[in-house]
């Protein structure tokens, strides 16, 4: 099972995190400082996998990350999951933010979190992967697009706004 999704920027800050064992907030931040420590600290010529992070983390975490431009992006996840293929999730992951955002940045993730959230919920549910395909999440992140902007409250207020004036 997957533990947590975080993307983490060269200086340390979030952001992205999900967890998906319950945390508490500031076990969630130690989490994420220790994360950081941790890449931080690595040369660029070794692997990306990191099996023994220490007691806080627990006996059987592990940690893959991949680090593109001024971003590290970090899945945490159980022995269940194969460490191959959680570094070919984070691939899925950027191309398909990629292919939402043209060439993603680290503005695009802060200025678009809402959408990184629905992108990632639609590759990874409850811990479990749900879709490999970039194609079918961003077609399923383009329907809820076009669902939200049909029933935006923008639109219900512009509706209602004649109807009071009318009184």
């Amino acid at each position: 099972m997957i533990k947590a999704v975080m993307v983490i920027n060269t200086f340390g800050k979030p952001r992205l995190s999900k967890f998906y064992e319950f945390q508490p907030v500031e076990k969630q931040q130690e989490i994420i400082r220790h994360v950081y420590s941790v890449l931080s600290n690595r040369p660029d010529n070794v692997s990306n996998f990191i099996r023994s992070l220490g007691a806080i983390f627990g006996p059987d975490t592990r940690l893959v990350y991949k680090h593109y431009a001024t971003l590290y992006f970090v899945f945490l996840f159980d022995n269940s999951e194969n460490e191959l293929a959680m570094l070919d999730l984070i691939q899925v992951f950027v191309e398909t933010l990629d292919k939402c955002f043209r060439s993603v940045c680290e503005l695009d993730v802060v200025f678009n979190y809402s959408k990184m959230h629905i992108i990632l919920d639609e590759i990874i549910l409850g811990g479990q992967v749900l879709e490999t395909d970039s194609v079918e999440v961003v077609r399923a992140v383009e329907e809820i697009s076009k669902l939200e902007s049909t029933t935006s409250a923008g639109t219900l207020i512009n509706k209602s706004i004649p109807s009071w004036w009318a009184r």
